[in-house]
C-alpha cells in the first residue's frame, strides 16, 4: 500500500544516529515521491504498481528531485512553523533523500512481486520474500521505537547541559 508508515522507522533511526547530518523531512518527502507511481497505478487499476520508480535508476532520479526540492521546502516549513532546528545542509538533504529512496526500494522489493529493483543492472527480484512480511514490519517498527528512545535520551542529555 502506498505511503506506509513502516518506511519511516529506518529513517527515524538514521535521524537518531545522524542528527543534523540527516534530514528526516527530506527522507519523508522522498517516501511520498516514491509512492506516487503505485498510487496512480492503484487508481488506474494497473497490473504493475511498482515499476520504474522502484528500481535503482528510479531511486537515483527521485532522490535527486527529493534533495533538490526538499531542502528549500523543508527550510521554509520549519521557519514558517517557528521550529528550532540546525541549519539544513545540502549534505543532510542528499543523505535523507538517497537513504530514503534506496531503503524504499529495498523494503518494497522484499514484499512486492511486481518489482524489478536492480534494473537496469539485472532483471528479477531476488529479494522477494527474503523475510516474512510480519517480521519486516516488526523490524521497521522496532527501528522507530529504538530511534524514539535514542532521541529522547539525547534531548534529556541536552536539557541537563542547559544553563
Amino acid at each position: 500500500m502506498p505511503f506506509t508508515p513502516f518506511h519511516l522507522g529506518p529513517g527515524a533511526l538514521c535521524k537518531a544516529i545522524g542528527g543534523r547530518h540527516f534530514s528526516f523531512m527530506v527522507f519523508g518527502g522522498a517516501q511520498v515521491l516514491m509512492d506516487i507511481e503505485p498510487l496512480i497505478g492503484l487508481i488506474q487499476n494497473r497490473p504493475v504498481l511498482h515499476g520504474y520508480t522502484h528500481t535503482l535508476a528510479g531511486a537515483l532520479l527521485i532522490g535527486l528531485v527529493a534533495a533538490l526540492t526538499g531542502r528549500p521546502v523543508s527550510e521554509r516549513v520549519l521557519r514558517g512553523l517557528s521550529i528550532p532546528h540546525s541549519p539544513l545542509t545540502w549534505r543532510a538533504a542528499f543523505a535523507g533523500a538517497f537513504i530514503g529512496t534506496y531503503s524504499h526500494v529495498l523494503l518494497d522489493a522484499v514484499m512486492h512481486s511486481d518489482m524489478n529493483p536492480w534494473w537496469p543492472l539485472a532483471a528479477g527480484n531476488g529479494l522477494l520474500g527474503l523475510i516474512p512480511l510480519g517480521l519486516l514490519h516488526q523490524v521497521c517498527a522496532g527501528f522507530g521505537a529504538v530511534s524514539a528512545v535514542l532521541i529522547a535520551l539525547a534531548a534529556r542529555r541536552r536539557a541537563g547541559k542547559a544553563p
